[in-house]
């Protein structure tokens, strides 16, 4: 796999999202959707239409028997997010504010995990290996949705005086993916009529771009001198740059499987995820870093993401 077709299919990924976003943002600087339209859309994506997705993809795609060690794909999607954290903790001290810091750190923990992933799995590899790396991505997805919206968003919402609480752990996205693996480890799914999940599944669609048109939106609301221009650059060295190409010699120097180091090498090099932007709206929280820094790292993930992955693919041919 070339860098010129690699540019081309991440760029297509990513400009799709871009577009999705482009539309909120003109919603907003029209004043068709204004503060309470975006919040009630932030609100529908977190509490409806994301749990949706995940409980179905669970209930259709996923087997336990199929995939044995199904279970260490969760393990490293946290194993990931806590190389963000890290990578997060050695830049944050050049940053002042207690707010900011919390999401300059979640900005460098959490990724773009999977719609972008999907697209690329997809135009990079041959039909007879998509399948599997699908799967590699989903069981990678629960573990990463489980600490996002646990972990995650205690992170965003902190505060000093505020203590920890535990129902915090079972947010609608959560309790979805624990009730769509409960469903599949009972048999269960045999007994859900499609008249049912297939409405489902056209609801757990609208999540992506529902997703970004928040995004889009509240990127209209951040001006250009309001840009945090340090916290932009150290978040781009961090989850860009020095994450992507450590994680590209350990999975070289570790000699890991072709397709299992792939799917380590796409996450590392992913921007922000988008879901931080909803989480941020949802629960009330000032968008200081959020917006701008999932729009930079788009930005800087068509150049950085194919370069990554055009590495990659120089010591690994995959046909």
């Amino acid at each position: 796999m070339g860098f010129l077709q690699s540019m081309r299919v991440t760029g297509l990924a990513v400009l799709q999202i871009l577009l999705l976003g482009a539309i909120g943002y003109l919603l907003v600087k029209k004043n068709i959707l204004k503060d309470e339209g975006l919040d009630a859309l932030s609100r529908l994506a977190i509490d409806v239409t994301l749990p949706v997705l995940i409980f179905c993809q669970l209930v259709r795609d996923f087997s336990f028997q199929q995939y044995a060690t199904w279970w260490l794909f969760p393990l490293l999607s946290i194993a990931i997010s806590i190389a963000g954290f890290v990578a997060g903790c050695i830049f944050v001290g050049f940053l002042k504010g207690e707010q900011r810091k919390v999401q300059f750190l979640s900005l460098v923990s959490f990724q773009n995990s999977g719609y972008l992933p999907l697209v690329l799995i997809a135009g990079l590899l041959p039909l007879e290996k998509v399948g599997t790396m699908f799967i590699y991505l989903f069981l990678f997805l629960t573990g990463f949705n489980l600490l996002m919206f646990s972990a995650g968003v205690h992170l965003l919402t902190f505060h000093k005086e505020r203590r920890f609480e535990w129902e915090s752990l079972f947010s609608p996205p959560v309790v979805a993916t624990i009730a769509g693996l409960a469903v599949v480890f009972f048999g269960l799914g045999q007994f859900v009529p499609q008249t049912v999940l297939k409405p489902l599944r056209m609801l757990g669609d609208c999540t992506l771009p529902l997703a970004m048109l928040v995004v889009g939106a509240s990127l209209a609301q951040i001006k250009l001198k309001q840009v945090n221009l340090k916290a932009m650059a150290l978040m781009v060295a961090a989850k860009m740059i020095i994450l992507p190409l450590l994680g590209l010699w350990l999975v070289l120097s570790l000699k890991l499987p072709q397709l299992l180091g792939l799917l380590i090498v796409i996450q590392l090099a992913m921007p922000p995820a988008t879901t931080l932007s909803l989480i941020i709206r949802h629960y009330n929280k000032e968008d200081l870093l959020i917006s701008q820094g999932i729009f930079i790292g788009h930005i800087v993930g068509l150049f950085s993401v194919p370069l990554i992955l055009s590495l990659y693919f120089m010591h690994f041919m995959i046909r």
